[in-house]
């Protein structure tokens, strides 16, 4: 199995990248995290992200020869614009979301979730409802990790060399906040007792499986990774 970093842009200010992630099982699956920022957002100034054509998920699947009918699972963290901007271009693969947020931003009327609606929204799309934690394939995992938004999920990936890898998304954004009694809670975070409580729980998990964090918008961390068209395996 291998894991693919991907950086689907950045905030204008330069102060985070936006992540997505790719795994390819033995099994020959291709399993997306997240889609990155809205198309439309392409070299557009002024609406607080950088985002040119090469940071597309659809490029950087371009640049290890898969295209978006290649991708057979798409795990989405949240629905967040960030994360969300470009489910459109997979209406063949198995979405999975936890049911909790899928309801919440169904139901939503927040400018997070509304301006990539028609995105992660599109009627094509087949989503499947998780509760909780769960097993995607093997090696594969799902964890329900509430906060930053209601029924967030992060995932847990077992690589044959590099071992555990906890990707951490957004409920645990940078390094300095990995320490569920004293982490800031932030503006975008919507409920700081779950943030804390999910908090706990991944770093408690990462210590159980000794993995490797990744934090989900820790831009110096980031910069220490191999990214595509490098791996981790």
């Amino acid at each position: 199995m291998r894991l693919y970093l991907m950086e689907l842009g950045r905030r204008a200010d330069g102060s985070a990248h936006v992540p997505g992630y790719l795994v390819q099982t033995d099994d020959g699956q291709n399993i997306l995290i997240d889609s990155g920022l809205p198309r439309s957002l392409v070299s557009r100034p002024g609406t607080g992200w950088d985002l040119h054509a090469e940071d597309l998920v659809s490029h950087h699947l371009a640049r290890i020869g898969l295209q978006p009918t290649d991708i057979h699972i798409v795990i989405c963290t949240h629905l967040d614009v960030d994360h969300a901007g470009n489910h459109d271009l997979f209406p063949q693969a198995r979405f999975l979301i936890q049911r909790q947020h899928y309801a919440f931003a169904c139901n939503a009327d927040r400018v997070r979730f509304n301006y990539p609606r028609a995105k992660w929204n599109d009627a094509r799309l087949q989503y499947e409802l998780i509760e909780g934690d769960a097993i995607v394939v093997p090696g594969v995992q799902v964890i329900e990790s509430s906060g930053h938004v209601p029924g967030h999920q992060s995932v847990l990936l077992h690589l044959p060399k590099t071992g555990v890898v906890l990707l951490a998304a957004d409920a645990i954004l940078y390094a300095a906040l990995a320490d569920a009694d004293t982490r800031a809670i932030l503006p975008f975070d919507m409920d700081e007792p779950s943030v804390r409580a999910s908090t706990y729980k991944l770093m408690t998990l990462a210590r159980q499986e000794h993995a490797m964090i990744i934090f989900g918008h820790d831009k110096p961390q980031w910069q220490t990774l191999r990214t595509l068209p490098d791996c981790y395996e």
